[in-house]
């Protein structure tokens, strides 16, 4: 990936489509190179035009080994082109759905299609032949779980230690131990494991009021 990681960024995956996308020209490459070998009878010119002629499947191989999916802890990353370069990024947060579909073949041989809906004006986008795209699929899912989890940590902490630092003096509690409490609090509140209700009860009782 060419693409630079930014801070505290982490590469997850790099996934590309499948093998399957680079047959054609090959095999159109060998057939031609066994025509020439077995129709002229000037086995150095046909070497030459075979050699010649491997550019074709080369430049096949370099667009697939350059279009690429990254995947990290913030953002998918789509990459393309060698001599001429395209990327684009979607930020977890703005990502809406991720979908894969499979044909029979595609789950015999390993790839497949994958629909990434974001918030951009595009809404959606569509990409073909992906090599295991139920892996692609899924670690965009965990990493946006993950990413969340993150910020709702961070949030709470930031909440925590705001609050403590105006309450802490009053209460006869220490801004850290405060501070500690509601984050725990925080985290029950957004797993569900209490209401908005209890968490209010329970943070006027830490904050002594």
């Amino acid at each position: 990936m060419r693409t630079q990681l930014k801070k505290d960024e982490k590469l997850l995956l790099i996934i590309r489509k499948h093998w399957i996308k680079l047959v054609p020209s090959i095999l159109a490459w060998l057939l031609l190179s066994i025509l020439l070998l077995v129709w002229m009878s000037n086995y150095s010119i046909a070497f030459i035009i075979i050699l010649l002629t491997a550019i074709f499947p080369a430049v096949e191989y370099i667009n697939w080994k350059y279009n690429l999916w990254a995947v990290t802890n913030m953002r998918v990353v789509d990459e393309s082109g060698f001599f001429t370069r395209y990327s684009k990024e979607s930020p977890l947060d703005k990502i809406n759905n991720v979908e894969y579909n499979q044909p029979l073949m595609g789950r015999i041989f390993g790839y497949g299609n994958v629909d990434i809906q974001t918030a951009a004006e595009l809404g959606e986008t569509k990409y073909e032949l992906i090599h295991h795209p139920k892996l692609l699929k899924d670690t965009i899912t965990h990493a946006q779980e993950e990413y969340k989890r993150t910020q709702i940590s961070s949030q709470a902490t930031q909440l925590a230690q705001a609050i403590a630092k105006t309450a802490g003096v009053g209460s006869g509690a220490s801004p850290q131990l405060i501070a500690d409490e509601l984050h725990k609090l925080f985290e029950l509140l957004q797993k569900g494991a209490i209401t908005n209700e209890e968490y209010i009860a329970q943070k006027n009782k830490l904050m002594g009021s």
